[in-house]
């Protein structure tokens, strides 16, 4: 991996100084637009609006051009119109500015004059050692420095990066994020990719210490083979997911005209995919449900999953994890005694599904099933439901302290067992302290058996990824 890559980005994605060309007031315009984010957000370092029709902008002193600023520039954000990107380029460059997002579309995507003024501004951003995202995108999130330039809405710190090739679907896909309440450690809109390449921020994002996993939205690749081959390198370090745009041949003529690539044949993308171990998912949320599981939970060493619901509950997801080729296998003797010794007395002799029956029962008894599952050599991983607590106890305070001891018992088993656990909600059934006990533990929570199943069985491929690329498997993703 490139020391000198990350020395370019680092003056991206950890400016401690940033110039907004086009800066202004409105909102109607990206100047005003991405100037207002970045000061709303958690970004500290120093900002400077560049605009000769403002002496200033919310109070914040305005320059006329780059070269009038006497403070030095690691990142230029460059909002004028297409024609001017040249010329703010090579300002850029006598600047001695380390890293530039060009906002402005209007380039390659538009025709051979767009292109031919794109390959112009590569061209001048290359002869003087300058990096670019862009053009054509709507800008960036980076937590290390709590810079927001492209978000309506300052995100949730987190671990997930997040590179999107649509700007407006990306912002919308990290929206529905925030709302499910997963952190981005970075956010990227790279548009047309003259500059710099998916495969550079895959390089870079192997070694940034915020991101432990990678999620991308592509619709076509400038440069498949470098993409493929970092790609290969990365999932040995991080998982990285993918959704791509452009899979049907009619999308894939939209991508031409939306972000200047060409979308390629979607089965040997898939296929691609499948040989350097990227996990390609179907729907876009899927993205965020995989994500989690991966950042938060150990790898499994294996598929064989024990499955704890009630009723239909554990039938659907025994069906769902069979979708995904993970095994839910039968106990032994022993292991179905101790079980028994466990559930209420009416529940029936435990196979797995484990079945409750319903009746009373407490977290506890719920996180000793688990932690009987758990300790079996032939279980890799556990689903269950959030464990319930359905006795009142002798007062208040007794259930109060009943379901938060039986959820820390129970939110024990990953680290106590290197075994993964995901969790269902049921519906209608919300005990606030034991989710707040999962969430503080990092046991992720699902609305659906079948998100369930995706998360556990994006940790066996992954597992199974690293253990190929001569890894050792079990422990955490990263």
């Amino acid at each position: 991996m490139s020391t000198e890559l990350v020395a370019q980005l680092d003056g991206i994605f950890k400016p401690a100084s940033v110039a907004v060309v086009g800066a202004g007031t409105s909102l109607a315009k990206w100047g005003g637009r991405l100037f207002t984010r970045l000061l709303e957000s958690d970004y500290r370092g120093r900002i400077y609006p560049v605009n000769p029709k403002h002496a200033d902008i919310f109070g914040i002193k305005s320059f006329a051009r780059l070269g009038d600023i006497e403070g030095s520039i690691d990142l230029a954000i460059l909002c004028l119109p297409a024609v001017k990107i040249p010329g703010l380029l090579k300002e850029c460059i006598q600047k001695g500015v380390k890293g530039a997002v060009i906002i402005t579309a209007d380039f390659a995507e538009t025709g051979e004059a767009g292109k031919a003024l794109e390959m112009e501004a590569v061209a001048i951003a290359r002869q003087g050692g300058l990096r670019f995202i862009g053009p054509n995108c709507m800008g960036i999130w980076s937590s290390a420095v709590g810079l927001n330039l492209a978000l309506p809405r300052k995100p949730i710190s987190g671990h997930l990066a997040f590179i999107s090739q649509s700007g407006t679907y990306g912002i919308t896909l990290a929206r529905i994020a925030d709302d499910k309440g997963f952190g981005l450690s970075k956010f990227i809109s790279f548009g047309n990719q003259a500059d710099l390449l998916v495969s550079e921020y895959l390089e870079y994002l192997a070694q940034d210490p915020d991101t432990k996993v990678i999620a991308l939205y592509l619709e076509g690749l400038k440069d498949g083979r470098k993409f493929f081959e970092t790609a290969r390198r990365v999932v040995q370090i991080k998982p990285i997911l993918v959704f791509k745009g452009g899979s049907s041949p009619q999308g894939a003529r939209a991508t031409v005209s939306h972000a200047a690539s060409i979308a390629g044949e979607d089965r040997i993308f898939d296929a691609m995919c499948r040989q350097v171990g990227i996990i390609r998912v179907t729907e876009i949320e899927h993205l965020f449900i995989m994500a989690e599981a991966l950042i938060c939970q150990p790898l499994p060493r294996g598929n064989r999953i024990a499955v704890v619901g009630s009723g239909g509950q554990g039938v659907v997801t025994t069906d769902a994890l069979a979708t995904h080729g993970l095994e839910v296998p039968d106990f032994d003797d022993l292991s179905k005694a101790a079980l028994k010794a466990v559930l209420p007395a009416h529940a029936p002799v435990p196979t797995n599904p484990v079945d409750f029956a319903g009746g009373t029962r407490t977290a506890m008894k719920e996180a000793e099933v688990a932690h009987i599952l758990a300790s079996l050599d032939y279980i890799d991983g556990l689903i269950t439901n959030v464990p319930m607590h359905l006795t009142g106890g002798k007062s208040v305070g007794d259930y109060m302290r009943g379901s938060i001891e039986g959820a820390e018992h129970f939110a024990r088993i990953p680290a106590e067992t290197g075994k993964p656990v995901v969790t269902l909600q049921s519906k209608g059934i919300t005990n606030l302290n034991i989710r707040e006990v999962l969430k503080a533990a990092r046991i992720p929570i699902y609305d659906s058996p079948e998100d369930c199943s995706r998360a556990m069985a994006a940790l066996v491929k992954y597992a199974r990824i690293r253990h190929s690329a001569g890894n050792i498997p079990g422990g955490s993703a990263n």
